[in-house]
């Protein structure tokens, strides 16, 4: 099995299955030591840092010229707006409900494949999978019985998710289709490191720099950092070089469910039956998007791929 040649793609692919799962938990934990923008811009700069570095001393082929300005692009819109999103609305909602909000991804990813030039169009099917699974995140809103209404911070949250999901997807694709002679690990490394650079006035504009030093939180920043950004997101990058979009955009099915076990075992999330019901929903309608996508579009992706 080792020997397929495929076989370091999906295991990287696992990978960002099950710890990108427990990045919500501990995005969660990490909040409560540092402001969100702050998180952001120390966690990618670490690991952006410690990538290149050794990189560099390996020997390896590092971007420059156009290659860097495209890695660096990328890398501000998947993590700088991606995760710089999904931190921001972590300070609103549950960590499990932020991780099932994200599973509407890949209706982002089909689109966006769809608008820029050279996509495969959107089909009725497709369409359809993306109303299925809209509704479904619609439960979500629905009020608790004697509430006074939908959460204000849950409405804000999801609409900073959708901002995030329409960078990451654009992200992604930029670097599917920009991929240049650098390791795809590689420019992963820069696209964290410019992402952590970019967020350095941002956080200086936010006005909150107060951390707050206790050992979860700092632990909590260090699993990011390994486990997120140098194992996670090196994973995630490989396995787009090597995998269609199709396949690898089953991962947030499975964080899903990770961070909503993880987020009610660690702070007891509320998870009901309105969740419950919305994550069938939306997992049906993320299935019927990826079943009527897969086929016209796997020849663009294929054309895309080094």
């Amino acid at each position: 099995m080792s020997r397929h040649p495929l076989f370091k793609a999906y295991l990287a692919l696992a990978a960002v299955c099950f710890f990108w799962g427990t990045t919500y938990l501990g995005i969660r934990m990490a909040l409560e030591s540092f402001p969100p923008m702050l998180l952001v811009c120390v966690r990618y700069i670490i690991s952006g840092s410690i990538t290149l570095a050794f990189a560099r001393a390996r020997g390896l082929h590092l971007p420059r010229g156009r290659e860097l300005g495209w890695a660096c692009f990328s890398g501000l819109l998947t993590l700088g707006i991606g995760n710089g999103a999904l931190v921001a609305s972590e300070t609103m909602i549950p960590s499990g409900i932020a991780g099932l909000i994200v599973t509407i991804s890949p209706f982002w990813m089909v689109g966006v494949e769809a608008l820029l030039p050279g996509g495969v169009r959107l089909h009725a099917p497709t369409i359809g999978g993306m109303f299925i699974g809209l509704a479904g995140a619609a439960l979500l809103f629905a009020p608790d019985a004697g509430s006074g209404g939908v959460s204000h911070g849950l409405i804000i949250g999801f609409l900073l998710l959708q901002f995030g999901m329409a960078g990451w997807s654009f992200g992604s694709i930029i670097q599917r289709r920009k991929a240049g002679k650098a390791h795809s690990v590689v420019a992963g490394g820069v696209q964290q490191l410019a992402a952590g650079l970019a967020f350095i006035p941002i956080t200086f504009a936010s006005g909150d720099l107060t951390i707050h030093w206790n050992t979860r939180g700092v632990s909590a920043l260090i699993y990011l950092v390994t486990f997120g950004s140098l194992v996670g997101y090196s994973a995630y990058v490989y396995a787009m070089d090597k995998l269609p979009v199709a396949i690898v955009s089953i991962y947030p099915y499975v964080n899903a469910v990770v961070a909503v076990a993880l987020g009610w075992l660690f702070y007891r999330e509320p998870f009901g039956w309105r969740e419950t019901a919305a994550m069938l929903v939306i997992f049906a309608g993320v299935a019927v998007v990826k079943r009527y996508a897969e086929k016209p579009s796997g020849k663009v992706l294929k054309a895309s791929r080094r």
